[in-house]
Formats: C-alpha cells, sequence, structure tokens
C-alpha cells in the first residue's frame, strides 16, 4: 500500500519515501508518494527519485494493484533496492499547470452544465466532451462567463462522504464515463466556493489549485462535433 502524499497536500514539492518495492517491469513503489497516477484524465506526474549520489529521472506513475502507486523510470538505469530511503522531487512546473487545468475544467463543467462524458488535461490545455447534440451559440459569452467565476477568487477545498451518502445524491457525479472509486466506504469531494457561494461540488480524486485565483484567465477553443449527442470543448490557459 502506498500513502498518497497528494492527497494530504498538493503543493508539496519533494518528500522522502522507502520503496517498497520494485516491479518485474522495473517500476518503483514507494511505501508514500508525492506522485500522482494517470487516472479521471490527469497525467501522471514527472519527477526524480535521489539517493546514496544518485538521480533517476522518472517518466510518469501509474495505478498499480490495490492501492500501489508505481514510479516509471525514464530511462533504463540502476534502480534502488527494496529498503531504500531516497528523496522524491516533483517536476513542479508540470503537475501545477495541470493542477490549474483541472481546477479551470471543473468550473467548464458550472458554465456548461451539462452531462460530461469524457475529458483530458495537459499542461497548457484540457477538454471536456458533454452530452451536447448542439453547439453553443455564443462561444463568447461561455468563455466571459468562465473568466468571471474564476476572478471570484473561490477557495477549492476537500470534503468527505460515505457511497451510501453519494448514492443518495446522484446529481453530485457529472462524469458519465468515469465514476468515483468505491470499496473504501468513503468518496472524496472537492468544493469550489464555500457554503451558499459554492459554484461547484463533485467526486474527484485529482490535484487542484487552492484559490480560483491561481488559474489565471483562460480561452475556451475548438468546439468539435464528436457524435450526434457529444461535443468535445477545449479550453487553454493563457
Amino acid at each position: 500500500m502506498t500513502t498518497p502524499l497528494f492527497r494530504d497536500d498538493a503543493y508539496a514539492r519533494q518528500a522522502e519515501g522507502r520503496v517498497l518495492d520494485i516491479t518485474s517491469e522495473g517500476g518503483i513503489v514507494l511505501d508514500a508518494c508525492l506522485f500522482y497516477p494517470t487516472a479521471g484524465g490527469q497525467p501522471g506526474d514527472s519527477g526524480s527519485l535521489s539517493w546514496q549520489g544518485t538521480t533517476l529521472d522518472i517518466a510518469t506513475a501509474v495505478k498499480g494493484e490495490g492501492d500501489s502507486i508505481i514510479l516509471l523510470p525514464a530511462e533504463p538505469a540502476p534502480l534502488p533496492s527494496v529498503g531504500q530511503s531516497l528523496l522524491q522531487k516533483l517536476n513542479w512546473d508540470r503537475r501545477y499547470r495541470h493542477m490549474r487545468v483541472h481546477t479551470a475544467l471543473h468550473l467548464l463543467s458550472v458554465v456548461i452544465p451539462l452531462p460530461v462524458s469524457g475529458g483530458a488535461i495537459a499542461t497548457d490545455k484540457g477538454r471536456l466532451d458533454f452530452d451536447m447534440p448542439d453547439a453553443p451559440e455564443d462561444k463568447e459569452a461561455l468563455e466571459d462567463a468562465l473568466n468571471r467565476l474564476i476572478a471570484c477568487n473561490m477557495a477549492v477545498t476537500e470534503e468527505w462522504i460515505t457511497e451510501a451518502d453519494l448514492d443518495a445524491q446522484p446529481d453530485l457525479v457529472k462524469t458519465m464515463s468515469v465514476q468515483p472509486p468505491r470499496g473504501s466506504g468513503r468518496i472524496r469531494l472537492v468544493r469550489i466556493g464555500i457554503g451558499a457561494e459554492t459554484a461547484d461540488l463533485q467526486p474527484c480524486g485529482g490535484t487542484h489549485v487552492a484559490n480560483t485565483s491561481e488559474i489565471g484567465p483562460v480561452r475556451i477553443g475548438k468546439i468539435e462535433k464528436k457524435g450526434r449527442q457529444n461535443r468535445r470543448v477545449y479550453l487553454h490557459l493563457d
């Protein structure tokens, strides 16, 4: 089992860890991990591991069995041994841009209040696929509404509910293609805003900025038809 340090502090850039396992493919499993593993449209983090004068570049992180996270080296290189203590460092600029895009996509689902059938995050842009038979009539109005929400400087926080509570509030789930992970008995919710001023509340396991002001201005790009009932909407960081 790997403790996901990014869950407690998305802003942590480095931390110590200990090697629990080396997979047959050369992946590294730590007891506590800063690296977010590829999931929910958000790419896995990159960075490095350092121990005893050796530095190993990490290309990405993926989910392993159970709660484990596997770090994949960027190229073949000597690996740490099981039990080795080491220092893990994130490619912080890349992670932070993912956080900004991810949070902006939550707000995109607010200004386009339709079911979401897919999504993806990159360092400079993101996209959501909506159950949207017809394209929006006024893309500039959507962009203005989105930037007004971002400029409200809303806090982004997390809270937890039980699986039974989520079943009683199915409208919290906006994504049709990705359902919240179950089995632990708890579901993580991400809230944008406070109390009656909440703009968005939905299950999410990704990393986000602490305040919408950190997103900065965004631009809505192409809106592509991806099927009879589907439109893909791109969002770009300025």
